[in-house]
């Protein structure tokens, strides 16, 4: 009786093919989160009903207008679509596919091994073993583009079908290190304005996809290229002209995209960013593609707030004015409430730590402060402000300031000796001054509190309201200065407040 996946499904789907994803990548030796299969119309749902009885598994009707069926083994949570044919037979149906290495095709029957393993977050992963090359069915030209690295439409009419494909082959492309050829590139320029037809969780998936690669700064300056980058988010377009006479051609648009590329940077270097720091930082940073998108709109209300003060372009409030646009774009893109808070916390406040560096000393009071407010945002925010304030200089400067960003911080007098190399270094510097802060002496930034609002009221002889919390933040302010050690120096501090009953 047959056992293994692959034999099961010999057995069960005698007139599906591989196609898709799970072809291509096992082609390039790559696992798959799922298996998609193409059969014949009618077949699908019979064929998912069976294979979910013999492989113990859940079965879903995906899509009744498509005849797509997914089958979710209980054992392995191994994903199996089945997908009714879109056309009249399996040709037509590799026409209408996006890339031409996706419109490739392996019958079931040729039986390749199915090799089903898990990655560390337990999630099913599968690659077919053993494909005969002689056995695929290519109808364009899709195994010499996939030997070439090459991404290119299987048709003429794939981005007017689905709009979202454009955004997907730039992140086919980052993901797989591949390169889009000249002709695609040019049906992406014309066919851009096409993408607000996708709905917003579609880009936002593509977007997250890409943004987790190494290298999405790349394709994210072709995609600005072909318009494409401008048509999926419209308010950048008027960074373009805006601010040139500071930031020069190209405006505040070259300066976001430099900060992505610092923040992409920053991300896979924090060692070389944050010496002994790295590590404590890492757990801060799992969602990588959250960041990016953060660099991307950080300065997303510039041009709203662009005036001209006593000869000077100024950019008033445009933090938290930015704040309030970015939510309302990360909401249409479906992010999640945690994801637009962290983003806007972010982007609300990145003029923070500068404000702090505007001052030769950095108090214990004024760290706490900053953390105090911002609370799960904080670590996060030094990491926009480093991509932020390093865009500002060249690849050279960076690489020879570096080592001393972690020295101790500059006067504003030395800092000014050197100019901008000077600025962003002391702003660096200050940024691992609160690293330290934060990481070295926890206590400094979360005292523990020592007396309860009970005790205030007891001693003052106060009823419960916010002026308990005010005299409670007075003491923990108290408690970061070093002016209160144990819970005798609290109760005596209280004790001394001229406080007047509200």
């Amino acid at each position: 009786m047959p056992n293994s996946i692959a034999e099961i499904l010999c057995e069960l789907v005698p007139h599906g093919y591989y196609v898709g994803g799970i072809v291509r990548n096992s082609l390039l030796k790559r696992q798959s989160g799922d298996i998609d299969i193409a059969l014949p119309a009618g077949e699908a749902a019979p064929v998912a009903r069976a294979l979910g009885a013999r492989l113990h598994g859940a079965v879903f009707e995906m899509d009744a207008q498509m005849g797509v069926w997914r089958v979710v083994t209980h054992n392995e949570k191994l994903q199996i679509d089945l997908t009714a044919f879109q056309g009249e037979n399996l040709e037509k149906d590799l026409l209408r596919r996006d890339f031409t290495f996706n419109s490739l095709a392996y019958s079931v029957t040729a039986c390749p091994r199915v090799v089903v393993s898990k990655n560390e977050t337990g999630t099913a992963q599968v690659i077919l073993k053993n494909i005969r090359k002689n056995l695929l069915i290519d109808v364009t030209g899709g195994l010499g583009d996939l030997s070439k690295k090459i991404i290119r439409t299987a048709g003429e009419n794939q981005f007017t079908d689905d709009p979202l494909r454009m955004l997907r082959a730039f992140r086919c492309a980052a993901e797989l290190g591949f390169t889009i050829e000249h002709r695609t590139l040019a049906q992406i320029k014309k066919h851009a304005p096409l993408i607000v037809q996708a709905a917003g969780e579609r880009q936002r998936e593509e977007l997250t996809r890409l943004f987790h690669t190494k290298k999405s700064y790349n394709f994210l300056t072709q995609m600005d290229e072909t318009g494409l980058l401008s048509a999926l988010l419209p308010v950048l377009e008027d960074q373009r002209t805006c601010a040139e006479v500071y930031y020069g051609k190209g405006g505040v648009l070259k300066h976001t995209l430099a900060v992505f590329k610092r923040m992409e940077y920053l991300l896979e270097h924090l060692d070389k960013a944050f010496g002994k720091y790295a590590k404590k930082i890492e757990p801060f940073i799992k969602d990588k593609a959250l960041f990016k998108m953060t660099a991307l709109l950080h300065d997303v209300a510039k041009p709203a707030t662009a005036k001209m003060k006593e000869g000077r372009l100024r950019f008033f409030y445009h933090e938290q004015k930015g704040a309030k646009m970015a939510r309302e774009i990360l909401e249409k893109l479906h992010y999640s409430r945690a994801e637009v808070r962290l983003v806007c916390a972010m982007i609300g406040e990145h003029l923070r730590p500068s404000n702090l560096a505007s001052n030769d000393v950095i108090t214990d009071r004024g760290a706490y402060h900053f953390f105090r407010d911002l609370g799960d945002a904080g670590i996060p925010l030094l990491l926009l402000c480093w991509a932020d304030y390093t865009s500002y200089i060249t690849d050279a400067q960076l690489r020879r300031i570096l080592p001393r960003s972690g020295e101790r911080m500059m006067t504003l007098a030395q800092a000014a000796r050197t100019k901008n190399v000077g600025k962003t270094l002391r702003h660096l510097q200050v940024l691992s001054l609160l690293l330290s802060k934060y990481f070295d002496a926890p206590q400094k930034i979360a005292p523990t509190r020592i007396i309860t609002g009970v005790d205030v009221m007891t001693i003052l002889n106060l009823s419960p309201g916010p002026q308990i919390g005010e005299i409670l933040e007075a003491v923990a302010v108290a408690q970061v200065e070093g002016k209160i050690l144990t819970r005798a120096d609290a109760l005596t501090f209280v004790k001394r407040l001229d406080v007047t009953k509200k």
